[in-house]
């Protein structure tokens, strides 16, 4: 039996006995109804006060039933109540157990700073890709949502080394840090970029002042919401149509909706594309993938790139189409 129906009916047995003590002495002893319950009680509780020695011989007779009643429901109340803490207590101890084991085995993962609204979106997101994440937050408050999303959490401050290593910054993909203070934030950038020099750092700015010295910390790409919200509502106004498109692509991407993905692959040494141009790999032809841009190895990223354009070992290709065909296009970029 679950601890919750256990403890349903140790309440509703203890209102029984209560009910039942109560009618009996007012039957049998003519009490009036309140005396009933405070003589019931008295007897429950094992004090045996007034009234209950004032008893005839059928209200003692019946008196002695209702302690051994008493005795039983009680008894089954505490043990009720005392199994349901322990459990509690025994299943947060071997859940944080579970929980660190979980977080010392992460490797190529993400580590999400702040459990906010920013950083809730951010870990929905990664998740949404079965990719593996930690989050590490300050207020246990915030942290327990972590916990309802069986997500991997740290309860601890980021700005803090110990608390990145046991986020086992040294092996993650990526670090991104969402608190609501641009100061933390920049604290945060500071103590991962010293740790983890080559990890790409992702960094939330409230204020624009805040992205140059973020920049400077070491962030990799500083995001405002604030300018990201007031761009996406002036296209909604000027280029409706774009922004509907550009939802519904990030729609898909995030609830499945559509089979509709974009996706980079990186062109491995010995890939089949390597060497030749976009019009001889016919990617879009043969896959039915759009190749919508190509991050080169020195960093420069071309948008819409000609047919005539060459695919280079270590390139990244930016492609869009559905999860199928981009599977098909990773193993062709990987061989």
């Amino acid at each position: 039996m679950r601890p919750s129906s256990r403890i349903t009916l140790a309440v509703s047995l203890l209102f029984a006995l209560l009910a039942v003590g109560t009618a009996g002495f007012h039957f049998i002893e003519k009490w009036p109804w309140f005396q009933s319950l405070y003589g019931t009680l008295m007897t429950v509780s094992t004090i045996g006060a007034e009234p209950e020695n004032q008893l005839s011989p059928s209200g003692r007779i019946f008196n002695v039933m209702l302690i051994f009643a008493g005795l039983g429901v009680v008894g089954f109340a505490i043990g009720t109540l005392t199994h349901a803490v322990i459990q509690s207590e025994l299943g947060v101890f071997f859940g944080r157990r579970r929980m660190e084991k979980e977080i010392a085995k992460l490797r190529d993962h993400f580590i999400i700073c702040g459990a906010g609204r920013v950083g809730r979106r951010v870990a929905g997101e990664v998740a949404a890709r079965n990719l593996p994440l930690v989050i590490v937050e300050q207020d246990p408050g915030k942290a327990k949502w972590a916990q309802e999303k069986n997500y991997p959490v740290i309860v601890g401050d980021a700005t803090n080394e110990a608390i990145l290593r046991q986020a086992r910054i040294e092996f993650a993909k990526g670090l991104a840090s969402a608190v609501t203070s641009d100061a933390q934030n920049v604290y945060i950038v500071l103590t991962a970029r010293g740790m983890a020099p080559d990890m790409p750092i992702v960094a939330r700015a409230s204020e624009e002042a805040a992205e140059s010295k973020l920049l400077k910390a070491g962030a990799t790409t500083v995001i405002s919401p604030y300018t990201f919200a007031g761009q996406r509502m002036a296209r909604w106004l000027t280029r409706p149509h774009v922004q509907r498109f550009i939802d519904l692509a990030l729609s898909s991407l995030s609830d499945g909706s559509l089979d509709l993905q974009i996706e980079e692959v990186r062109v491995a040494e010995r890939s089949k594309l390597a060497g030749r141009n976009l019009m001889e790999a016919d990617v879009r032809q043969e896959l039915g993938v759009i190749v919508l841009a190509i991050r080169h190895t020195d960093g420069h990223l071309e948008f819409n790139p000609g047919p005539q354009r060459q695919i280079v070992p270590g390139d990244f290709l930016i492609a869009m189409g559905d999860s199928q065909k981009l599977k098909d296009l990773e193993g062709l970029a990987g061989v």
